[in-house]
C-alpha cells in the first residue's frame, strides 16, 4: 500500500506551485501522476462540468491510453453514478460508453475535485480526474481520495488568495479602521492602571481588545480580550464584528452571563460553522474591596499575581468558545485585587510562539517575566513580556500567531473607596 501522508505531502508541495489557471494547476499534477512511479496507472484524463450543456466535458488527457476526441461529453443522464461522487469522493467503475470501450477503456476510477456545482438540483464537483489502471481496487480509491482531498483545498485556497489579491488596495483601508477600532494602549480608571497592545501576525488580525465603560455614571470598566480563529482578512472581520457587537451590548448594562449568552448567540448566527471565538470579558468598579467580575469563553486562562503573596493563580474558562453551540452557558466567577496586585490577559500567540526548536513559550516562562517585573507599570511589563517572547520564538514560524496583552495592576494608594 502507497504511503499517503508521502504522497499527500508530495502533492500538496507540487500544487503549491504558481500556476495561471485551475486547469493548468490540475494537467500538471495529472501528468506527473500518469508519469510517476507512486500509482500504477496507464492514463488519466481531466473532465470539467458544463451546466449549460448537463455533461462533462474533456479538458486534457495523457498517458498510454487511445485518445479520446477533444471536445468529448460525458452527459449526465447517461452517467447516473457520477452523482455518487458526491458524497463518496471517489468512484470504481465498469465504463458503459460505447465510444470509450472502444478506446480500451473497460474499467476507470473518478474523483471529484474542486467545488460543488447544481444541476438540475444535484451536486457535481467542478473538476473529474480520471485513470485507467491494471489496479482498479479499494487501495487506489483511498490513494485517489487523498490526491482530490489535496487537490480540493489548493483550489480553494487558489480562490482565497485570488480574492485576496483583488482585495489589496482595501487592506490598508481595513487595517486603518481596525486601528480606529482598538482602544488607546494606556488607560487609567480610578484604582487601576491598563495598558494593551495588539499586534497582529499578518497585515490583518483575529485578536482584538478593548475598553468599555459602563453605566450612567461610567463607575465600571469592561476589559474584553478576543481572539477569532482562523487568520487575515476572514479573521479581521470577525473580529471587528465581535466586537462591535461587544461594545454595543455594553450600553444595554446587561449583567455579565446573559451578556455572553447573547454574543454567543450572534457569532453562531452570523458566521460559518467552522468560524468561533475565544473570548475573555471582565469588570473593575470603584468597589473599595478591589472585586473584579469575569467570564471566559474557552480564552487562555489569564495570570493573577497576588502583590502580597506571589502567589500565581489563572482565571479558568467558565463557558466554551463563542460560536460552535448556540445554546452555551456562560457562568460568572470573580476576584479581588488589593494593592500592586497584577492581571495579565493575553491570547495564545504570546504562550504559543515558537522557536527554532518548536518548544513554547508556555505559562511557566510567562509567570517568571511578571513575578521578576512586578514593580513595573503595566506598560512597562507588557513590553518586557513582548521582548521577551520575541527574543524567545522564531522569525517567521509558521506557529506565530497574533499576540496580544492586557495588564491590569491596581494602584498602591487608592483614589477611591
Amino acid at each position: 500500500m502507497i504511503d499517503q501522508k508521502k504522497l499527500y505531502r508530495t502533492i500538496d508541495s507540487k500544487a503549491s506551485k504558481s500556476f495561471a489557471t485551475e486547469e493548468e494547476l490540475l494537467t500538471d499534477i495529472l501528468t506527473d501522476i500518469v508519469e510517476g512511479n507512486d500509482i500504477n496507472v496507464t492514463g488519466g484524463r481531466l473532465w470539467k462540468i458544463y451546466p449549460e450543456k448537463k455533461s462533462y466535458q474533456l479538458v486534457y488527457q495523457t498517458g498510454n491510453v487511445q485518445k479520446i476526441a477533444e471536445d468529448f461529453l460525458l452527459a449526465l443522464q447517461d452517467y447516473p453514478i457520477l452523482q455518487r461522487i458526491t458524497s463518496d469522493r471517489t468512484i470504481l467503475a465498469d465504463e458503459t460508453n460505447e465510444t470509450l470501450i472502444s478506446k480500451g477503456i473497460f474499467k476507470y476510477s473518478a474523483s471529484g475535485i474542486g467545488a460543488k456545482v447544481k444541476v438540475n438540483g444535484d451536486k457535481y464537483y467542478k473538476y473529474l480526474i480520471a485513470l485507467n489502471s491494471s489496479d482498479i481496487n479499494e487501495d487506489l480509491r483511498d490513494t485517489l481520495n487523498i490526491v482530490a482531498t489535496v487537490l480540493t483545498a489548493q483550489l480553494k485556497e487558489r480562490a482565497v488568495s485570488l480574492t485576496q489579491k483583488t482585495l489589496i488596495a482595501d487592506i490598508d483601508e481595513a487595517k486603518q479602521l481596525q486601528k480606529s477600532i482598538l482602544p488607546e494602549h494606556e488607560y487609567s480608571f480610578f484604582d487601576y492602571n491598563l495598558f494593551g497592545i495588539t499586534i497582529p501576525a499578518e497585515n490583518l488580525g483575529g485578536d482584538f481588545f478593548d475598553y468599555l465603560q459602563i453605566g450612567d455614571e461610567e463607575d465600571r470598566l469592561g476589559i474584553t480580550v478576543g481572539d477569532a480563529a482562523s487568520h487575515g482578512i476572514a479573521a479581521a472581520a470577525e473580529a471587528m464584528y465581535i466586537s462591535g457587537a461587544v461594545r454595543m451590548a455594553s450600553t444595554f448594562q446587561i449583567k455579565i452571563s446573559p451578556f455572553m449568552n447573547r454574543i454567543n448567540q450572534l457569532v453562531n448566527k452570523i458566521f460559518s460553522d467552522d468560524k468561533f471565538t475565544s473570548l475573555f470579558y471582565g469588570e473593575i468598579s470603584r468597589d473599595k474591596k478591589g472585586l473584579f467580575l469575569y467570564a471566559n469563553a474557552g480564552h487562555n486562562p489569564p495570570l493573577f499575581l497576588t502583590s502580597k503573596t506571589k502567589k500565581i493563580t489563572y482565571l479558568n474558562v467558565t463557558g466554551p468558545l463563542l460560536g460552535p453551540a448556540p445554546n452555551s452557558r456562560y457562568e460568572t466567577d470573580s476576584i479581588n485585587f488589593s494593592a500592586n496586585d497584577i492581571l495579565v490577559i493575553y491570547s495564545d500567540g504570546i504562550t504559543e510562539a515558537a522557536n527554532q526548536d518548536f518548544e513554547f513559550y508556555e505559562e511557566e516562562r510567562l509567570e517568571k517575566i511578571v513575578l521578576e517585573n512586578a514593580h513595573l507599570t503595566p506598560k512597562e511589563i507588557v513590553y518586557k513580556i513582548l521582548d521577551d517572547v520575541m527574543k524567545f520564538s522564531t522569525p517567521k514560524s509558521k506557529y506565530q500567531d497574533d499576540k496580544t496583552l492586557v495588564v491590569i495592576k491596581r494602584k498602591e494608594k487608592y483614589e477611591s473607596g
